[in-house]
């Protein structure tokens, strides 16, 4: 079989997973830590989740509390020096508090293939919105199966360079 029909292969596999209650009842948990762990023994160059997705980790400042979280996510790049990240929270029918950390804390950081990016984050509404949600949705089908199990609004924030 051609490597680039194994990798698509793989890509579709991945994205039925991804789609099933159980990986949105287990991911959460897990594949964060993982990131978490791979970022920091290589200083920021390898994030695991990031082999099928690109990804960066959010550094932002708590909403209530104030303090540096760090968050891995799967981003969606848009040119240079843009990014749009999804607040799908694997389907689950709360927010992920990222979203509302960089709702109270537009400025943040992202560490972006080893780099530290200074960015800022703006909340997508409207005709901006739903432009954002078709590419999102083209470039990974199964944040559709997420949005059609919960009632809330999957978050769409576009960052770009230049915050803090």
């Amino acid at each position: 079989m051609a490597p680039g029909i194994r990798s698509r292969l793989v890509v579709r596999s991945v994205q039925k997973v991804s789609s099933t209650r159980a990986f949105a009842r287990i991911a959460p948990h897990l594949v964060p830590a993982m990131d978490r762990a791979v970022h920091r023994l290589t200083r920021g160059r390898v994030l695991l989740s990031a082999q099928l997705l690109p990804g960066i980790v959010l550094t932002v400042r708590g909403a209530r509390s104030g303090l540096e979280r760090r968050t891995p996510l799967a981003c969606m790049p848009e040119g240079e020096g843009g990014w749009i990240l999804v607040g799908s929270n694997f389907g689950r029918p709360d927010h992920p508090a990222w979203t509302a950390n960089l709702l109270a804390h537009p400025d943040a950081v992202i560490s972006w293939q080893g780099e530290d990016i200074p960015v800022r984050a703006r909340l997508l509404e409207g005709e901006e919105r739903d432009a954002a949600w078709k590419a999102v949705l083209a470039f990974w089908p199964p944040y559709a199966t997420y949005q059609a199990r919960i009632d809330r609004e999957i978050r769409l924030f576009r960052i770009v360079r230049g915050g803090t």
